[in-house]
């Protein structure tokens, strides 16, 4: 594992991570008073959905780049345009308001659930970008992004709990951004 690999995932886990800090301000907005334990329940969930989609994005590349070696060249182009669909969509969602206001009660485990699948949908796409990685890799990438998720999820839940959805709009343009360089990246790597 070398430190553009490391450095790679890191910023992939972070540009992925937004949605999830952002939902992770709201819920620490409902809650105020939200204990550890619940604050690492949520921030495990979004942590495990985020690491799991990414993995089952490169399992579906590896699986159709066996039968089609065709397919390995528009890997690249698949990326770029993966991630700056992505990417731009965050951009324009923080241009919306801010999220509607909470329920009267904490979201529940199955909200939760919800939440960590509705998050982590743009992970999935985003693990085609890992196409080019081996299994071990691949595993190592979900890995450091699930770490990053779970920390930058805690501290989504503490600003919402101090601040409030303030801060949730430039959090999507920060991950968009970070997502439509990645996928620059990506692209000129694999063309050039």
């Amino acid at each position: 594992m070398n430190l553009a690999f490391v450095l790679s995932s890191a910023a992939l886990g972070v540009g992925l991570a937004m949605d999830a800090f952002s939902v992770s301000m709201a819920n620490g907005l409902c809650e105020p008073d939200m204990p550890r334990p619940r604050m690492a329940l949520i921030a495990g969930i979004f942590a495990v959905f985020q690491a799991l989609m990414p993995l089952i994005g490169w399992v579906c590349v590896h699986t159709i780049a066996q039968r089609f070696r065709a397919f390995e060249e528009l890997i690249p182009w698949i990326a770029l345009f993966l991630l700056l669909f992505i990417g731009g969509k965050m951009l324009l969602d923080a241009r919306q308001e801010a999220e509607e206001a909470c329920a009267i009660t904490r979201p529940g485990l199955a909200a939760l659930l919800v939440q960590g699948v509705a998050t982590s949908i743009d992970a999935l796409s985003a693990g085609f970008t890992l196409a080019a990685y081996n299994a071990a890799m691949a595993l190592a990438a979900a890995g450091i992004i699930a770490a990053l998720t779970f920390v930058i999820c805690l501290a989504g839940i503490q600003l919402g709990k101090k601040f409030g959805l303030r801060l949730a709009g430039k959090a999507q343009v920060f991950g968009g951004v970070i997502l439509i360089l990645i996928g620059l990246k990506i692209f000129i790597d694999g063309v050039f």
